[in-house]
């Protein structure tokens, strides 16, 4: 059953109604009533049927909603609650409710590190501490891969808020080539997480193009109030949609790649595809022949590696030779390896 926001209007009108005890309500004062609060809130001009009274006052005495309000009839015209100190607002949840609250109380814990929103580990403290209270604690049966330790969270935050207000920042940034650090100001416009590393898509001062920034290579942010904020020239929505990873420059155009998976790795590829443009050339006993259309980047080629001999690269023949001189150089190191032992 849907328990809309109308809904909810009534049934926190004739709440209120009945636990006005200073008045003694009708049927008809209540419709009129709610009438009122739906016309206040939500502009209704037509009012509310005593048809739809009747079934809300219904509701509220059923345990459908968890309510199990002790409304009572008193001289067969007059509604009350027969406990004075009951409300709906009030009313405990019901063991359903607490049920699924604390899944999801669970699930929110394992985000606790992620400050999408102000203070969201303090409210996810407060809403189990309330569950728990009529409830008793159980261990979580969902885990989501997650890594406690990963560097620049903290950053989520104060950039999700600069890209609602476009602001501009300035941020102090050490790539991992660099041999120290430098502050330079950056128009942010998308976050974007892989593989539980985040990244700023922006643009860099006035240059021309869009950057990507790594979240755990920031050092500190502040805003540039002095610096007019430049609007994205191009879909951010978009544009990772031809990618696999975060590394791509403006202007780059998708490659149509063609991959051969083993029959022992098939069914991986085919119930998690390497991408959403991925689609099935040929499949026998031996296994399947697959195309997807992306850029070509370090973690296409790092996805490609990752399955070891059970993949191979049929086309384009550039990334199929950068394939093969790659294994060749890793075949090397263990080859160097067992010369040494010998």
């Amino acid at each position: 059953m849907s328990f809309n926001k109308l809904a909810l209007i009534r049934y926190k009108t004739i709440d209120e109604c009945l636990r006005n005890r200073g008045r003694r309500w009708t049927l008809e004062n209540l419709i009129e009533k709610v009438s009122e609060a739906l016309y206040e809130y939500e502009g209704m001009l037509d009012g509310v049927s005593k048809r739809t009274i009747q079934l809300d006052l219904q509701m509220m005495r059923s345990d459908k909603l968890g309510y199990n309000a002790p409304i009572i009839v008193v001289d067969r015209k007059y509604y009350t609650y027969e406990d004075k100190e009951y409300s709906i607002m009030k009313n405990s949840l019901s063991s359903q409710d607490l049920d699924k609250l604390s899944d999801i109380v669970k699930l929110l814990k394992q985000f606790k590190g992620f400050d999408y929103f102000e203070d969201i580990g303090a409210m996810v403290g407060r809403l189990e501490g309330k569950i728990l209270q009529q409830k008793n604690q159980t261990q979580a049966f969902i885990d989501f891969e997650k890594n406690e330790l990963l560097k620049g969270l903290e950053w989520i935050d104060p950039l999700l808020k600069a890209i609602k207000n476009k602001t501009c920042l300035d941020i102090l940034y050490q790539s991992f080539k660099a041999k120290e650090s430098s502050k330079f100001p950056v128009h942010p416009y998308l976050l974007k997480e892989y593989r539980n590393r985040w990244f700023l898509l922006c643009k860099t001062g006035d240059r021309n193009g869009i950057t990507i920034y790594a979240l755990d290579r920031m050092q500190a942010i502040e805003e540039n109030l002095l610096a007019e904020y430049i609007e994205a020239e191009v879909d951010v929505i978009h544009f990772f949609d031809d990618v696999i990873g975060v590394t791509k420059t403006v202007g780059q155009e998708p490659v149509n790649i063609i991959l051969q998976i083993d029959q022992e790795n098939m069914p991986y590829v085919l119930t998690k595809p390497l991408h959403s443009s991925q689609k099935v050339l040929e499949k026998d006993e031996n296994g399947m022949t697959i195309s997807i259309d992306v850029v070509v980047n370090y973690e296409l080629e790092r996805e490609i590696m990752g399955f070891g001999e059970h993949m191979k690269v049929l086309a384009p023949n550039f990334l199929q030779r950068r394939i093969k001189k790659r294994f060749e150089k890793s075949l090397l190191n263990y080859q160097n390896n067992e010369d040494k032992e010998n």
